[in-house]
């Protein structure tokens, strides 16, 4: 493929991860921040996947694995924070 390919994707993966950013600390509620956050990670598997493709390797895959465990486990904490609570 060629590099300005590459140059796209990480110019679009910079900017998901920066509105990610902004979100997460611009709030209002604990769902907005949780979703960002989840975008937040999203996104880096999404950036490590486009590292392995662009190197040819799988070395990266645990990470990616890893990244998708703590995004699962955050969403199920905080949905069942705010269902017993009733706060947002």
């Amino acid at each position: 493929m060629s590099d300005w390919v590459f140059i796209v994707v990480g110019l679009t993966l910079t900017a998901a991860a920066a509105t990610a950013l902004f979100r997460i600390i611009r709030g209002p509620s604990i769902l907005d921040r949780m979703i960002a956050s989840d975008m937040l990670l999203t996104t880096m598997i999404c950036a490590l996947g486009a590292e392995m493709i662009y190197n040819s390797h799988t070395r990266s895959l645990a990470a990616m694995f890893v990244l998708a465990g703590t995004a699962f486990l955050g969403s199920v904490v905080v949905a069942r924070y705010v269902s017993r609570n009733g706060r947002l």
